[in-house]
């Protein structure tokens, strides 16, 4: 019998998978420990689904480590949090760049701690000439923040007389998005049993397939993400056309 991973077509893989790392808390609580530890024990679910997406050979693997809404947490384990980024990242740049995988960075970076910003830049420094797997981590961000941003750079430029109002489509809104520089994600992962995007690259989305499962995130493993990924393959990817449409547009393109 194939394995999950053999089942996978290698051809139809998304080439761009964001997560939501959903579920520390309440497992570090199940198991009657504090919030942190299963903080803690998410840093090996990244280590192993990192790699997993490495040697599938994922383009794009986006993950929500940090939104704008989490510095509003308990101050220990806001300061838990910034001090596990700092060491982690210090921790996986060896083997990011080893991996040839390059790390970027979406967010309101401003509001980390200085420690933080300094071991990420080094590390988005370290990793920036591979051509691997493209990491990207959104840290203090939500997708509201970057709407905001987005329209008041737009604004700017038009009031600087760089864009013509009229002229203003959906790509000028994309090259004003954090994520300008990447593919839209084609499947999102929501893990520990919500089914909620949480403020998560709404205008990216829009026509991403969304996987939900109950697994907490410190017990999401490889095999998990294969079972999301053959999800994924099973369906039909319509984009607003009917299914026969969409039959006609394969067999053209073949």
């Amino acid at each position: 019998m194939q394995s999950l991973k053999e089942q996978i077509d290698l051809q139809r893989l998304p080439s761009h998978i964001a997560i939501i790392m959903d579920g520390n808390g309440r497992w570090a609580k199940e198991k009657g420990q504090d919030r942190l530890y299963g903080h803690f024990h998410g840093v090996e679910s990244v280590r192993n689904i990192v790699e997993g997406c490495a040697e599938l050979g994922v383009g794009y693997l986006t993950l929500y480590a940090f939104s704008t809404e989490n510095w509003d947490r308990p101050e220990n384990e806001v300061m838990g949090l910034m001090t596990l980024l700092v060491e982690t990242i210090r921790k996986e740049t060896e083997t990011l760049n080893k991996n040839n995988i390059r790390l970027h960075v979406i967010g309101d970076i401003e509001m980390l701690p200085e420690s933080a910003r300094q071991a990420l830049n080094e590390s988005l420094q370290i990793t920036s000439t591979n051509t691997g797997l493209n990491l990207v981590m959104a840290l203090s961000y939500s997708s509201r923040w970057e709407l905001v941003q987005a329209v008041r750079h737009i604004a700017e430029d038009v009031k600087a007389g760089k864009i013509d109002p009229v002229a203003i489509n959906q790509d000028t809104v994309q090259a004003y998005l954090a994520t300008s520089n990447f593919p839209d994600p084609e499947l999102m992962i929501r893990t520990s049993g919500e089914y909620r995007i949480s403020n998560f690259l709404l205008y990216q989305l829009a026509y991403a397939e969304l996987y939900f499962t109950d697994v907490r995130w410190p017990d999401f493993r490889k095999e998990n993400l294969y079972e999301a990924i053959l999800d994924f393959q099973k369906r039909e990817r319509r984009f607003g056309k009917t299914g026969d449409q969409v039959k006609k547009d394969t067999l053209v393109n073949h």
